[in-house]
């Protein structure tokens, strides 16, 4: 794979990375269907991974299409978290995979026309592999069954790795505002966030504003010269 950017210093100012908004647990969506538009035009959100409570494929098909229109007349595009069957008749724009041969099962059936992003890729080895099949985007720093996951540091030590080598984007698991920091920092994509953002007491609008402001923040102090350039002749 080609390297993503160019040593150059004419080379375009990267864009900033954008939310990957991740929700709890889905049991009954109606609630979450109302909130949906106003977290939507919020911030700036690409894609919503819904996670689906399991039950049987009619009901879950039922759930992910009434979230569908919220996320998709947004702009957003909507992930199943694994499901890979349920894709095509629920409406979604792709899943989410775990592991290197849950990537590999479901890349027939949801190529060319859907997104197949992958994480649970423990080694550098296997990230690199997940590239090479064609996964659309990579997840570095998702606890693991047992709940553990690598330290921030580490994390961000991955995402640097990638985005210097690899074209394919890089996305980095979040779980505090500081965390998404870090990430964008490092070069990530895209910033998933989740449990953190729906448990915020103050509610999910504010720490999902928060955590976008975070990742801009971020940006401009680490990314910002090539932006400040290009931006330099407007009045």
């Amino acid at each position: 794979m080609a390297k993503k950017h160019s040593a150059s210093n004419h080379a375009p100012a990267r864009p900033a990375p954008r939310l990957y908004l991740a929700t709890a647990e889905l049991d009954d969506p109606s609630q979450l269907a109302a909130q949906l538009p106003e977290l939507l035009a919020a911030a700036d959100v690409a894609a919503v991974l819904v996670r689906l409570k399991q039950t049987d494929q009619r009901t879950m098909i039922s759930r992910v299409k009434a979230l569908a229109p919220a996320i998709q007349n947004a702009g957003a595009a909507l992930l199943l978290d694994g499901h890979v069957e349920l894709v095509a008749r629920a409406g979604a724009d792709g899943a989410h995979l775990t592991g290197l041969a849950a990537l590999e099962d479901a890349l027939p059936s949801l190529k060319p026309d859907r997104i197949a992003g992958v994480g649970g890729l423990a080694t550098r080895h296997d990230s690199m592999a997940a590239g090479e099949l064609g996964a659309d985007y990579v997840l570095f720093g998702e606890p693991d069954a047992s709940g553990q996951r690598p330290s921030m540091e580490a994390i961000a030590e991955r995402l640097q790795w990638w985005d210097e080598l690899f074209e394919p984007p890089g996305i980095g698991f979040a779980v505090s505002r500081e965390e998404a920091f870090e990430f964008a920092s490092a070069g990530a994509d895209f910033v998933l966030v989740g449990d953190f953002i729906w448990a915020d007491p103050r509610g999910a609008r504010a720490a999902l504003i928060d955590a976008g402001e975070a990742i801009q923040q971020a940006h401009e102090a680490a990314f910002g010269t090539a932006k400040a350039v290009q931006g330099s002749g407007q009045g």
